[in-house]
């Protein structure tokens, strides 16, 4: 990730909060609770409120929502005290979204696959349940929007305060911004397919391009490495897209001749740093396809070649040399790294300089 997102603060992250209820308050009491009803709300009036018109409203998507809370409960009342311990475990790591990116030791996640070992009924109830909480069908409902807001109002502010434009996975597409009558998809950093009790979760949405979200990060697990048959899988760091404390990821690039024409993407390297965030790096570029989609760019005929073009052409037609080009673009990469990929047009300029491209005749 080239650059973190600032948070900002919404009323949608009301919805988490009646979801943290239903699960403290609700489903792990259930075992002493007694039977089901409407009751168990009145610590939370404004979900109660929710449930009582989703239980009593004809609407599909409120209905469902009703009847999975109350099937999940039956589900709760059932399990000895140190079962739903774990799960309370399990439920506080998977929505500690930074200490999961950090790997932190204590943070014991959960996959969908690690409660069916034990639980596999309570699982397929839970992943019907958290895999539908990001629904608009769900999201869309009167009784919760009136006390949540919406979608739509949250990337309107979101934008206002990260308003770089790029999208930070890759630095290569634009974002859709306050401008566009339309936004970008929200992706599950932590991906709902894969893990529970954390798609409402604003600290694990964030906004990706299309490219990004929907073509190569998709269903990938950031926080396990690929799966490699000869062994169990590994947990990896990966980068917090909060994250407060400021990072710039370094990049080189080198080629191993000047024919620009017939240059294949196994002739160009790519080397990140800085070392401290390697493992970081390495996610990133494993989830994203970092590396493919960089050199693409640096052969593309409307990307690198123009690049190398321009300074060609300022060189040959108004003399000025691709020194001074170079250190224009420097103090520009510096200001505006994402600006026309310049964190990317810098380095592959400056590999064309060593490579003897801009050797005087």
């Amino acid at each position: 990730m080239l650059f973190s997102y600032t948070y900002v603060p919404h009323q949608l992250e009301r919805m988490q909060r009646f979801i943290n209820f239903i699960f403290y308050q609700v489903w792990c009491r259930a075992p002493k609770l007694g039977a089901y009803d409407l009751s168990l709300f009145d610590g939370n009036l404004p979900l109660k409120e929710v449930m009582v018109s989703f239980a009593y409203d004809d609407t599909k998507a409120g209905d469902r929502f009703s009847s999975q809370v109350q099937a999940i409960y039956e589900s709760f009342s059932k399990l000895p005290r140190r079962e739903i311990s774990k799960i309370k475990k399990w439920y506080q790591a998977n929505n500690n979204i930074q200490q999961i990116c950090a790997n932190h030791p204590t943070a014991q996640i959960a996959r969908y696959s690690d409660i069916a070992i034990s639980h596999k009924g309570l699982g397929d109830q839970l992943a019907a349940f958290f895999k539908e909480l990001y629904s608009q069908s769900l999201l869309d409902l009167a009784a919760l929007r009136a006390k949540i807001g919406d979608i739509d109002n949250h990337y309107e502010a979101f934008v206002r305060v990260n308003d770089a434009g790029k999208c930070p996975f890759c630095g290569i597409n634009d974002l859709l911004g306050g401008y566009h009558s339309k936004r970008e998809a929200y992706d599950h950093y932590l991906p709902k397919k894969i893990y529970p009790f954390n798609s409402i979760n604003f600290k694990n949405l964030v906004p990706a391009c299309h490219h990004c979200n929907s073509s190569y990060k998709t269903s990938k697990d950031p926080a396990y490495t690929p799966k490699d048959p000869a062994r169990d899988t590994l947990r990896r760091k990966f980068f917090y897209p909060y994250a407060t404390v400021p990072r710039a990821i370094e990049l080189h690039v080198s080629l191993q001749h000047a024919g620009i024409d017939q240059l294949t993407p196994a002739e160009i390297t790519l080397t990140f740093g800085p070392d401290a965030i390697s493992e970081e790096i390495d996610t990133w570029r494993d989830v994203y396809a970092v590396e493919e989609r960089y050199k693409a760019k640096i052969l593309g005929k409307n990307d690198g070649k123009y690049w190398l073009t321009q300074v060609l052409d300022e060189w040959g037609q108004n003399g000025r040399l691709p020194s001074d080009y170079l250190a224009s673009l420097t103090r520009q990469a510096e200001r505006h790294p994402y600006a026309e990929c310049n964190f990317l047009k810098k380095p592959f300029l400056e590999a064309c300089r060593q490579i003897g491209l801009f050797d005087l005749p």
